[in-house]
């Protein structure tokens, strides 16, 4: 289905709806499945492209957190754990279970984290991915080889979930689709509509791709747009108290070398208190994160010098093998929508809570905030619940707990071949190729991205630029940015051929992409 047809279907609807959700980030699609597969009409409009913001930009774990769990929040990491096992039955060819490895280097640390990780799974119950287990010091050396040797007495290893953010956000999309419902990129909210007696009743709209206007009625809309929920709230209340604090989380991507293993390593506590991660990413590492509190939101957020420093100097300490600025292949920051509490705000992130937390208005707007990607399911379900009785609409029960997303299947992963991130869409990208050879054609070396995956990201996809694609659709911005620079010169080919543009828009594209990947590069 294309975007066009999306609009169709919203202009059959007469440009009415049961639930209207802003924002396309994973809270957003995620209420948009919910509503979907209930059987309400349900439209999402996002600004930019779906996952575009903070949902593109994780640490791509599904986790309960382990370091809440130090910190006595018992509650969210039940929670956490067991929406973990949903995400891992419902979309496992997206959701996988990462062996993760604590390295001791104190007589004390292999009681004490295996202990602690023994509750963690004790927590999940029967939805618990393996049990946690100490490690001798070899074993722990063949599983991350490039682990620090000098003192190490052994280890600690635990299960968790690891995935693929921005496929996940674009697997949502197609799935509340599938259910009926319509989700459209590049459509900005820049009004809320009132009735007469001052209640919320729909939104007016603009296409940012061809300037068209939409005035859409909606029986109750929903703020899902993440860190940008106060601008939102703004329109319905121009002097609201702001709900969300930005945390920024910043990760380095560097070649598997330095891991060396499929395992991967949890560093529990850096010079910060944080926990820093090493994760194997589709044959790189992603090293992260940091929490630097901000003032200000931004759809590209840039990683401060002091983050790109912490990250290379606490991993340096635990790797044989140190990172250099020379060795990130990309470098990319996120910001965390964190809702901010009721008491007088704190400059400390970790004292924000990670919590989601619900906000209905006077004027009946519902707004959703805080969360993470693993809770998104319950996320949606909670607020889908609000909206349900705010917007009257008949009582319908939530089944996203047993709903399998688009492209499930159960085939066993391929990780050196992209493929396996489409799940069962996979063989009809083979019998596109088959049709026509040239799509067959590799982007770069060394990648298993091809032409056909371009394609595929414009026809079944919605992407409309070359960002869409290398950022979201196929990862490359994020794995190797500079390779992602190389060849967007043949992806604005391709997107030309598509979406029937010429010469002079496809060189705009390319500048406008280098611009961007830019700031992927650490210089």
């Amino acid at each position: 289905m294309k975007r066009s047809d999306l609009l169709e279907r919203m202009l059959n609807w007469k440009c009415e709806c049961d639930i209207l959700v802003i924002g396309g980030g994973a809270t957003g699609l995620g209420a948009a499945v919910d509503a979907a597969s209930r059987g309400y009409r349900v439209i999402l409009l996002e600004q930019h492209d779906f996952a575009k913001g903070t949902s593109c930009r994780s640490t791509k774990l599904v986790h309960g957190g382990v370091r809440y769990l130090a910190q006595g929040d018992v509650s969210m990491v039940v929670e956490a754990l067991h929406e973990r096992g949903r995400m891992r039955l419902n979309a496992p060819h997206l959701v996988k279970d990462m062996r993760f490895i604590i390295g001791n280097y104190r007589w004390w640390e292999k009681p004490f984290y295996a202990i602690g990780l023994t509750c963690y799974d004790l927590l999940a119950g029967r939805k618990t991915l393996g049990r946690s287990l100490p490690m001798l010091k070899r074993s722990v050396l063949k599983e991350i080889p490039s682990l620090k040797h000098e003192g190490l007495r052994g280890g600690v290893v635990y299960h968790d979930g690891q995935f693929d953010d921005s496929r996940m956000a674009i697997t949502l999309a197609l799935t509340a689709i599938d259910k009926g419902g319509v989700c459209l990129n590049y459509i900005k909210v820049d009004c809320l509509l009132k009735d007469a007696t001052g209640r919320i009743n729909g939104v007016h709209a603009v296409d940012t791709l061809d300037g068209k206007e939409y005035q859409i009625k909606s029986k109750v809309v929903v703020n899902a747009t993440g860190v940008f929920v106060d601008d939102v709230m703004k329109m319905d209340e121009c002097d609201i108290r702001r709900k969300v604090r930005p945390s920024q989380g910043v990760h380095l991507v560097v070649d598997h070398k330095f891991l060396g293993g499929r395992s991967a390593l949890m560093i529990p506590k850096t010079k910060d208190g944080r926990v820093l991660f090493g994760v194997p990413w589709h044959g790189k590492v992603v090293l992260g994160t940091t929490d630097t509190p901000l003032n200000e939101a931004s759809l590209e957020p840039r990683a401060l010098e002091e983050e790109v420093d912490f990250i290379l100097d606490q991993a340096g300490q635990y790797l044989d093998r140190k990172p250099t600025r020379a060795d990130v292949l990309s470098i990319f920051a996120g910001l965390r929508p964190l809702a901010v509490p009721t008491h007088a705000d704190s400059k400390k992130t970790k004292e924000i809570s990670r919590n989601h937390k619900i906000y209905r208005s006077k004027s009946g707007l519902l707004t959703i905030t805080g969360g993470k990607w693993t809770t998104y399911r319950a996320m949606a379900e909670d607020v889908i619940n609000q909206a349900i009785a705010i917007g009257g609409l008949s009582p319908a029960e939530c089944v996203t707990k047993n709903l399998r997303v688009h492209g499930y299947t159960k085939e066993a992963f391929d990780e050196n071949d992209w493929n396996y991130v489409y799940g069962s869409d996979a063989d009809k990208i083979q019998k596109m190729i088959e049709k026509e050879p040239s799509f067959a054609e590799k982007l770069y070396e060394g990648y298993t991205f091809t032409a056909a995956h371009v394609v595929w990201a414009v026809r079944e996809e919605f992407a409309q630029n070359i960002e869409d694609v290398l950022a979201r659709r196929v990862r490359m911005l994020f794995l190797d940015a500079r390779a992602a620079l190389k060849i967007a010169p043949k992806v604005a080919s391709v997107l030309a051929t598509e979406l029937g543009k010429d010469e002079a828009w496809e060189q705009e594209q390319i500048a406008d992409f280098n611009r961007l990947a830019r700031g992927y590069i650490l210089n």
